[in-house]
C-alpha cells in the first residue's frame, strides 16, 4: 500500500494529494499559477508477467548464456534488475502457472503435473482444470478497475478431449488469445522443415476449444501474441485504463521449429534457434513500452521461466537437473524485473544474487504494487516482497519453498539415470530431499554447493530432522496424488 495520512477515521489520503493541495493553496494565496500534477510512478502501475516456456536459468545471455545473444531480453535485464535465487513452486507447465497465477501452492487446487485427457488425469490424481474457486489475481485487478488480458499458453484447463472446461474470462480476464491447452480464441502451429514443400498444421483437434482459430507458422507465434497484447494495450491506454496483461508464449517448447533462416542441425541448436526467434519477437513489445513516455514510465515488466528446459536443449548449467525435476535445475529460474519509474535507481542495471523467493511472493506482490485489496477470506502461501522486487531493500523469503515431485515423473526418463526424489525443501541455504518413505535423504548447502553434488545429510543431522518435519508436514496437509504410494 502506498504512504497515506489519516485525516479522520472515514478519509485516507495519500501523502502526494495532501502535499499537492498545500502547495495549491500556497500558490494561490500568493498569486502563482500551479497546474496539479502527480508524478507517473504514484499512478498504479501497468503489469505484464512474461512467463517463458522451458527455458533453462542459464539460457539468456544476460544469465550467462554464450549463445545466442538475446540482445532484447539483455536489454530489458541491463535497464532492470536480476535475480539470481528466485524459484518456481513446480518443475513442470501446469502446477507451476497455477501457482503464479493464484499465489498458492498448486497441491492444494489438485494440480501437481501437466494437465493431459481425462484419463491420464484421472489416473494420477490430477484435476481436470483449475477449480475457479481458486483465488485469481487477475480476477482482484480486474475488479480493480484494471484491463486485463491473457496472451499465450494457459494449459491450466481445457485440452486434449477435456472440452468443457471454464474459459479463460471466468478467471477474470477481460480478453484471451491462447495455443492448444486453452479454452477460447487462439493460435494454431503451422510446421515447416527445409524438406518439406508445404507446411503441416498440428493440434488442429484444438479448433473445437474455442474460436475464432487462426493457423500460423510456429515460427512466428509468439510475434501474434505480442501483436495482440499490443493491440490490448493501446485500447487500454485509450480507455484510460491501467492493464495487467499475462504473457505466456510456448516458446521455447519442443517441438522446435524455428525459421527456416535459423535451422539446426540437432536439438540443442533447433532450441536455441528458437530462442533467438523469440527474443526477436519479444522485442517488438519492449520497443513499444519503451518508445512511448507514459507507458516507459507507468509499467512493470516482470519475466522468468515455468520450469527448467527439456533435458538436452536447454541450459541450466551449473544446476543439477532439469525439467520435470526437484533439483535446482528443474525449480530455478531467472528472474528479469523492469519499471523504469518504479525500480530504485541505485538497483538498475544490477543483479540481487541474495534474496530467495517464489513464484508464489510474485503473485502477492502485484497486489501490493498494484494497491489492490487480497481475495476475501483465502490466506496465499506467498509473502510480500514488493520492496525486494523494485530494488529498494534485499528482503528474502522467510517461510520454507516446499516441492513435491509430480507423479508421473519418477525418474530414470528425462534423461538422468536416477531417481527424482519425492519431496523436497527450501530454506535458508540448505536444500533438503527425501522419498515419501523417508529414504535417500539428501541435503546441500546452496551457498557452498550450487550443482548438490556434496550430500550432508549424515553431518548435519539436526538440520535433516527439522527440514524432514517440515516437508512431510506441509506434504501431509495437501491433497494427494497418485505419486504418492500411500495415497
Amino acid at each position: 500500500m502506498r504512504s497515506s495520512v489519516y485525516l479522520s477515521s472515514q478519509f485516507r489520503v495519500p501523502y502526494s494529494s495532501v502535499l499537492q493541495s498545500l502547495l495549491c493553496g500556497i500558490a494561490l494565496c500568493i498569486g502563482w499559477v500551479v497546474t496539479p500534477q502527480l508524478s507517473s510512478a504514484a499512478a498504479r502501475p501497468n503489469v505484464i508477467v512474461l512467463l517463458i516456456d522451458d527455458m533453462g536459468w542459464a539460457d539468456l545471455s544476460c544469465f550467462g548464456g554464450k549463445r545466442p545473444e538475446t540482445q532484447n531480453i539483455d536489454r530489458l535485464a541491463k535497464e532492470g534488475l536480476r535475480f539470481t535465487q528466485f524459484y518456481v513452486n513446480s518443475p513442470i507447465c501446469s502446477p507451476s502457472r497455477v501457482a503464479l497465477a493464484t499465489g498458492q501452492y498448486p497441491h492444494r487446487w489438485r494440480i501437481t503435473s501437466y494437465l493431459n485427457n481425462r484419463k491420464s488425469n484421472e489416473e494420477r490424481g490430477v484435476a481436470q482444470w483449475l477449480d475457479p474457486a481458486a483465488p485469481m489475481l487477475a480476477r482482484e485487478l480486474q475488479r480493480s478497475g484494471y484491463a486485463t488480458g491473457h496472451f499465450g499458453k494457459w494449459h491450466m484447463g481445457g485440452q486434449r478431449d477435456v472440452d468443457d472446461a471454464p474459459s479463460i474470462a471466468t478467471y477474470g480476464f477481460d480478453r484471451s488469445l491462447t495455443n492448444f491447452e486453452g479454452m477460447g480464441p487462439k493460435l494454431l502451429p503451422l510446421t515447416l522443415r527445409p524438406e518439406w514443400t508445404e507446411p503441416k498444421r498440428i493440434w488442429e483437434d484444438a479448433e473445437r476449444l474455442g474460436a475464432p482459430v487462426t493457423w500460423m507458422q510456429r515460427s512466428e507465434i509468439t510475434g501474434g501474441f505480442v501483436k495482440n497484447a499490443i493491440q490490448f494495450i493501446d485500447e487500454a491506454v485509450a480507455a484510460e485504463k491501467p492493464f495487467y496483461i499475462n504473457l505466456w508464449p510456448d516458446d521455447v517448447h519442443s517441438p522446435f521449429f524455428p525459421p527456416l533462416a535459423k535451422w539446426g542441425n540437432n536439438k540443442r541448436a533447433l532450441y536455441r534457434s528458437v530462442l533467438d526467434s523469440m527474443d526477436e519477437q519479444l522485442g517488438v513489445l519492449f520497443d513499444h513500452i519503451r518508445d512511448d513516455a507514459s507507458l516507459r514510465n507507468n509499467t512493470l515488466i516482470l519475466l522468468c521461466s515455468d520450469n527448467g528446459p527439456e533435458f538436452g536443449a536447454g541450459n541450466c548449467e551449473p544446476f543439477r537437473g532439469a525439467k520435470t525435476w526437484l533439483y535446482e535445475g528443474g525449480v530455478r529460474s531467472p528472474l528479469v524485473v523492469w519499471g523504469p519509474s518504479y525500480l530504485d535507481a541505485n538497483a538498475t542495471g544490477t543483479t540481487n544474487d541474495q534474496s530467495v523467493l517464489c513464484a508464489l511472493d510474485l503473485n502477492r506482490s502485484l497486489y501490493t504494487l498494484c494497491d489492490v485489496s487480497l481475495p476475501s477470506g483465502i490466506a496465499l502461501d506467498g509473502e510480500d516482497l514488493s520492496r525486494t522486487l523494485l530494488g529498494k531493500e534485499r528482503g528474502t523469503r522467510q517461510a520454507p519453498i516446499f516441492w513435491r515431485r509430480p507423479p508421473d515423473r519418477p525418474g530414470f526418463g528425462a534423461g538422468f539415470q536416477e531417481d527424482n526424489p519425492d519431496l523436497s525443501v527450501r530454506h535458508g541455504k540448505w536444500k533438503y530431499y527425501v522419498n515419501y518413505d523417508g529414504s535417500d535423504p539428501q541435503l546441500y548447502d546452496l551457498e557452498m554447493d550450487v550443482s548438490e553434488k556434496a550430500n550432508r545429510a549424515e553431518s548435519e543431522p539436526s538440520v535433516v530432522r527439522e527440514l524432514h518435519r517440515q516437508v512431510m508436514q506441509w506434504n501431509a496437509s495437501m491433497p494427494q496424488d497418485a505419486g504418492n504410494p500411500g495415497s
